[in-house]
Order: structure tokens, then sequence, then C-alpha cells
């Protein structure tokens, strides 16, 4: 009796232990950080394609959107506060369903305009300081594939893609990268944006290569994204993988591991 048993108290030990796990990283999900890849080339060179990150949820209180697939069943935020211009954000795209990582730039009742490149917050310019060449070698990045857009294109596969790049302070003293590759394109003169009340404006460090609230939900853009969509604030890169996968070592980028996000 004692032999047979013992091996059935193990199984059942092994359930509950699994079962126990689930539920505490369920909770740890729900309630303080969420998993987030960066699939694309919008944030560069803040964050580059095959970083890993954590989203603070505790940043600004709690939404239906905080809870994997939106299940929570309220509208509105809880033990909510407001996100600082210059935050690095996830949220929930208004229409299609998918998170996206931006940076905030315009708060609710602020005006938004792009001309010749220049960002103009409540009509002010944001003052823009060159910082020298962001360097990447051209070839397919990340799960997607997808290649980079390059200023000095076109570049060949294994070339030096460049972008210029740019310190960029906003009005409440937030200093952070941002690249660009022309002047002349549409979101680089724009109308004016007046954000209403409850809503945010997002826009990419990649200036010449984001799909953000400068482009209307209609044309494949965020347009402006209500408070309730807000996710989280990536603080910081936990891991980067330059790969297709995060099991090729060999192109593992081991200087962003741990790197602070400004």
């Amino acid at each position: 009796m004692a032999s047979t048993a013992k091996p059935q108290g193990g199984i059942v030990e092994t359930i509950k232990t699994v079962v126990y796990a689930l539920l505490i990283a369920g909770v740890f999900r729900t309630l303080f950080f969420q998993p987030f890849w960066i699939p694309s080339e919008s944030m560069k060179d803040t964050l580059l394609i095959g970083d890993f990150l954590f989203v603070n949820k505790m940043a600004y209180g709690y939404s239906r959107y905080s809870c994997p697939f939106g299940l929570c069943p309220f509208t509105g935020r809880i033990l909510g506060s407001e996100p600082e211009r210059g935050d690095v954000v996830v949220f929930r795209h208004p229409v299609n369903g998918s998170d996206f990582i931006k940076r905030l730039i315009g708060l609710p009742g602020d005006t938004v305009q792009m001309k010749d490149g220049i960002l103009y917050i409540n009509g002010t310019a944001a003052p823009q300081v060159p910082d020298g060449q962001f360097h990447e070698v051209f070839e397919r990045q990340g799960p997607m594939g997808n290649t980079p857009r390059c200023e000095n294109g076109p570049v060949g596969e294994g070339g030096d893609c460049t972008r210029s790049r740019f310190k960029e302070t906003l009005p409440n003293g937030v200093v952070h990268s941002v690249l660009n590759i022309d002047t002349n394109g549409f979101a680089d003169n724009t109308d004016v944006f007046t954000v209403p009340e409850g809503h945010y404006f997002f826009m990419g460090d990649n200036r010449d290569n984001s799909q953000d609230s400068r482009y209307g939900q209609a044309v494949g853009g965020v347009g402006f994204v209500p408070a309730e969509n807000l996710i989280g604030r990536a603080d910081r890169v936990m891991f980067s993988s330059a790969g297709k996968s995060m099991l090729y070592f060999w192109t593992w980028r081991s200087d962003r591991f741990f790197k602070g996000i400004e």
C-alpha cells in the first residue's frame, strides 16, 4: 500500500505545484508586469527590434486592458495616476486591438504639430541638437525579417545603413533621441492636432518610420489614444537579441541587457 501511495502523492503534489506556479504567474502578469518584445523599428534607437522588456502596469493604475486578452470586467481606470510627457508607453491600439509601444508626446488639451521635421507642442518648438549618426547593418531583422530604412540608401545587403540622430528636449525637460531621414514627408509637416480630454498623443522616436498619432486610424495609424487603453510604462530593457529567435545566442546584444529606457 505504501509503495503505491507515494507515486500518486508525488503526482498530486506536482500538479498542485504547477497550478500554484501558473496562478502566481497569472497574478504577476495581471497586476504588476507584462512582457513585451519589440517587433518593429519605430522606436529606434531608443528601442531596437528584438529588445525584451517588462511593462510596469502599476505606473498608471489599471484598466480592462491591463488584464490578459482585455478580460477585466470594468471600464475606466482604477488606482490611476497620470502619465508624464516623454514616457515610453505600451497601449492597446484603439481599433485593431494589438499592443503598441510609443513615446507620449501630447497630453489632454495640448496642441501638437510637425513642421519641417520639428515637433511643436502648444506652439513652441521642441529643440533638437545634432547627435551624430545612427549606424546599423542593412540586413533582415527579427522574426518578421524586415530591413531597415536608410538615409544613405539604397544600401546593399550587409552595408552600413545610417540615419541622422538628434537629441530632442520636451517641454518638461525630458531629453531623448530621435532619428530622421528627411523633413519633407507627410508626417514631417502636419496640421495642428488638438488632443481631446481623456486622450493622449503618441509618436515613435524613429520619426520617418512610425505609424503613430500623426496618422489617423483610417489609414493604419493610431490617432488619439484613450486613457483607458494605456497598459503601462516601459522602464528598462531586460534582454535583447538581433536574430530571429532568442535561442540564437550568437545574436544576443549583451550591451543592452538591463539597459534603462530614456
